[in-house]
């Protein structure tokens, strides 16, 4: 038995740690033209589709070590249950096994519940949709404990793809699509080459929405720099009311090395949001939804503070997030709150960038 897959680099983090199994679809990204990436995610690499075989070659590596932790759960006494107490027993059984990267990852996504999985890489929808349906119907016949299949996916491969086949690919068990909107402004998005236009977000959107799928959309706070704030804040409210997603999960502006966008702000063509400057964006994104999703700030780059505890979040970094409209001034008090914080005590932006040089 072959004991190591192919894992890409990325995955959302509500997608992270134990909580997902990975698997690689596809690799790398099919587009790799955002000036905020350009392929810097996924080290430059060309895309690839993966082989359907390869793909459940993979799977069956991760069935092969299931069974061999269920059956040292079982030998030990614990009927097939799997916890951080059984990890002892199954390096005793499988000392050459539990030496493998793969290996430590399925146990402790089963020791976790082995209920999510989530397909790698960018763009995993671009397969062609009878080979994603055998993959996703193969992951679900050899794990029945999946409860929840997702993967990210570019709004623009929604939207060639047929409705029917979102709607197949639904009932096959492929739940939620992860998808960058980044902003709703259409000269911004022209600008930063997302190649795609709010109004196709919108059709988008519903299409993935009327599949049955979640949808969960991601933004960018500070993406128009100081002087297009308030376009972007406000157009990508309107996209977002247009489309009511699942989940908003908010990714502020952090310019990458290597990056085109990197090259702007080291001309000074592109200013970035002060710490305050993106507090009162988020505000003025937050005050014009008029959506039912559940608005989430799961990542580091959102407005955090020092405090003498350490670094401090000013909004609740947890996957699901705040329930709009329920909690909508909830948020907007404790971004006003955030604003009477001297704004010095904050991370900056510039902090992060070249904290990773």
């Amino acid at each position: 038995m072959d004991q190591e897959i192919d894992v890409g680099l990325i995955r959302p983090p509500s997608e992270g740690g134990s909580h997902s199994l990975l698997i690689r679809a596809t690799r790398n990204c099919p587009w790799n033209r955002c000036t905020f990436c350009s392929g810097i995610s996924y080290d430059h690499q060309k895309f690839q589709l993966r082989p359907v075989e390869e793909i459940k070659r993979d799977i069956d590596t991760v069935r092969a070590i299931t069974d061999a932790i269920v059956e040292a759960s079982v030998q030990s006494g614990r009927e097939g249950k799997v916890d951080s107490s059984l990890l002892r027993s199954v390096v005793d059984r499988y000392s050459g096994m539990t030496s493998s990267p793969t290996f430590t990852t399925v146990f402790y996504w089963l020791a976790s519940g082995g209920r999510s999985a989530f397909l790698q890489d960018a763009d995993s929808l671009i397969m062609r949709t009878h080979e994603l349906l055998e993959i996703v119907r193969y992951l679900k016949e050899c794990f029945p404990s999946l409860e929840r299949v997702t993967s990210y996916a570019r709004a623009k491969t929604a939207l060639k793809k047929p409705l029917e086949e979102l709607k197949e690919l639904r009932q096959a068990g492929l739940s939620r699509l992860h998808v960058g909107l980044e902003t709703g402004d259409d000269a911004l998005l022209k600008k930063v080459k997302k190649g795609i236009t709010g109004e196709e977000h919108v059709r988008a959107g519903k299409k993935v929405i009327q599949a049955g799928m979640e949808l969960s959309l991601y933004v960018m706070p500070g993406l128009g720099g100081l002087d297009g704030s308030m376009e972007h804040a406000k157009n990508t409210a309107r996209v977002l009311n247009e489309i009511n997603p699942h989940f908003i999960r908010s990714r502020p502006l952090v310019p990458r090395f290597g990056t085109p966008i990197f090259e702007e702000y080291e001309k000074g063509t592109l200013r970035l949001l002060s710490p305050h400057s993106v507090i009162r964006e988020i505000g003025m994104l937050v005050s014009d939804l008029t959506v039912t999703s559940r608005l989430c700030f799961d990542h580091a780059m959102n407005p955090c503070y020092r405090s003498e505890l350490g670094p401090m979040p000013l909004l609740d970094q947890s996957y699901e997030g705040y329930k709009l409209p329920e909690t909508k001034e909830e948020v907007l008090a404790l971004l006003s709150r955030g604003l009477t914080i001297d704004e010095s005590k904050y991370i900056r932006a510039q902090d992060l960038i070249y904290a990773t040089l």
